[in-house]
């Protein structure tokens, strides 16, 4: 009997829209991959159903587990970057009602970021047998242990939520965070040859030098956290602690070795929430690939205050191409409220200067309505940007993450958060972003919307780009910027002009029904 399937669920149309089809990136299930590899170390037998990578839809990933007959069922509810574990509870709940349907009496347990912040409401809310609060491993394994149909053995279960035999919610004590120094035994790198690799496909940015074939791709973990303690963040839901936990370099490089020589890999990106923060760990890595002679076109995070000139020569040497700096927002005020860095204006275009001067592109990450956001430092957010002359720009709207300090707050505050999950997507017709002290989500959503389109439609830009990465990049990103994500909740009317002479602000949003 097989002990166990994972399956990472999708609802990547709902998710993403019109962007799903060409645009978006088809990634790897990293933790997935992680929970696999680590429980059969522990002798149990294991199958992933990536449905996201199969294209497998709800139903048939409930037939697929019928057939395969496994004594235990786990979702697993993560993505590429923390915030994406809510959006993805969409799917995951479409994927649990079809395989309860048909399959009622196999135990069926809900591990990720999100269920980690809401473990009682996920229980009572969802179609599953079991929750569980912290990384899964832990929670797994004791699991496949015990005799499930033995309510007094699920007591002896770390980190598990669930309904005792008077139907009344219990839950034991959170696992033990793995300690940094037993990854690489407890958490033995990603089942790789568990995927589908040859399905996935890099973020179509990834690849702008050259266009370049965007398969051959996979993430990989090198560390686990975050020590710092941003508001606006929820890396840390899962794992209980603000902790920064790292695989050894020359553990990492085995896995490297194994997706460049066996999975033909030329597209890596490294999802460590901060790659670049302990100096000894991330040089070596880089020093590793470099000794390997590996042609990779890798992508990673940074801070502004982590990155140092002394770093870039040997990140460029190893093949890290794209660097994501996590600006959020060039008001020091916004940011101090939301405890996101110290730097000044001039810090941040000194650190972009200087990471482009080594031949590394840099892709900025801004944040439009946090708390203390008006309209006017959302503008001189966005003029900001447009003056660092990045090579490519994320603008988010900030959302109340569930296992985030924001999250806490709205919740205490009684503020106004999504109806559905897939609210909670940057992405989605239903996306339902906060409201700031001074700005209601309307306004938010739509200037978030219509500063993307400003940016990219830039003449400017798109000429940066034509001389950087060729005509077959601004032309790519001319057809990019045709498609209007249709909105539910933006305004119909922007409050302040973008003043830009380039750009049509007239209304474009779509209010009243979603898009086939």
């Amino acid at each position: 009997m097989l002990d166990l399937v994972i399956i990472n669920p999708t609802a990547h149309a709902e998710i993403y829209q019109g962007l799903s089809g060409e645009y978006a990136a088809i990634e790897p299930p990293v933790w997935a991959g992680l929970l696999s590899s680590g429980i059969k170390a522990q002798g149990f037998s294991v199958e992933i159903i990536d449905c996201e990578g199969e294209m497998i839809g709800y139903e048939k990933v409930a037939q697929l587990t019928q057939y395969l007959k496994p004594k235990l069922i786990c979702v697993v509810v993560y993505g590429q970057q923390p915030s994406a574990s809510t959006q993805n509870m969409y799917g995951a709940s479409l994927t649990c009602n079809a395989i309860k349907n048909i399959n009622p009496d196999v135990p069926l347990l809900l591990v990720g970021g999100h269920v980690s912040a809401l473990p009682e409401q996920t229980l009572r809310s969802e179609n599953v047998d079991y929750v569980c609060q912290g990384e899964g491993i832990h929670t797994l394994s004791g699991l496949l242990r015990i005799n499930l149909q033995r309510s007094d053995h699920l007591k002896q279960v770390p980190g598990l939520w669930y309904f005792d035999e008077f139907k009344q919610v219990v839950h034991n004590e959170r696992a033990a965070m793995v300690p940094m120094g037993e990854l690489s035994q407890v958490l033995p790198g990603v089942d790789y040859d568990a995927l589908p690799m040859k399905n996935y496909r890099a973020h179509n940015w990834h690849c702008y030098d050259g266009m370049t074939d965007r398969s051959g791709y996979a993430s990989i973990y090198t560390s686990l956290g975050c020590p710092f303690t941003c508001s606006f963040c929820c890396i840390n839901a899962s794992f209980g602690a603000h902790r920064f936990r790292y695989w050894q370099p020359d553990f990492i490089m085995k896995q490297i070795d194994d997706l460049v020589q066996n999975h033909g890999v030329k597209n890596l990106k490294i999802a460590d929430e901060m790659f670049v923060l302990k100096e000894p760990h991330f040089m070596e890595i880089c020093r590793l690939i470099e000794q390997r002679g590996y042609d990779l076109n890798i992508w990673a995070y940074s801070r502004i205050d982590t990155i140092k000139e002394r770093h870039l020569e040997q990140l460029k040497n190893a093949g890290i191409n794209w660097l994501g700096l996590g600006i959020e927002s060039v008001s020091l005020r916004v940011r101090d409220d939301v405890v996101k860095g110290k730097f000044n204006e001039d810090k941040i275009a000194s650190v972009v200067s200087e990471v482009q001067s080594a031949g590394i592109h840099v892709a900025g990450n801004f944040i439009f309505g946090l708390p203390e956001d008006n309209l006017t430092s959302m503008k001189e957010n966005l003029d900001y940007a447009m003056s660092l002359e990045l090579d490519m720009a994320n603008f988010y709207a900030a959302m109340a993450y569930p296992g985030s300090q924001l999250h806490l707050d709205a919740v205490s505050n009684n503020l106004k958060l999504p109806d559905t999950w897939l609210g909670y997507s940057q992405h989605s017709f239903e996306t339902l972003p906060l409201s700031t002290n001074y700005v209601d989500a309307a306004q938010v959503i739509a200037f978030r919307d219509k500063a993307w389109q400003a940016f990219h439609t830039d003449p400017a830009y798109i000429k940066r780009m034509d001389q950087k990465f060729g005509a077959k990049v601004a032309k790519h990103l001319q057809e990019m910027t045709t498609y209007k994500i249709p909105r539910k909740y933006a305004a119909k009317k922007l409050d302040v002009e973008l003043n830009y002479p380039h750009f049509d602000s007239g209304s474009y949003i779509i209010p009243d029904k979603k898009v086939s």
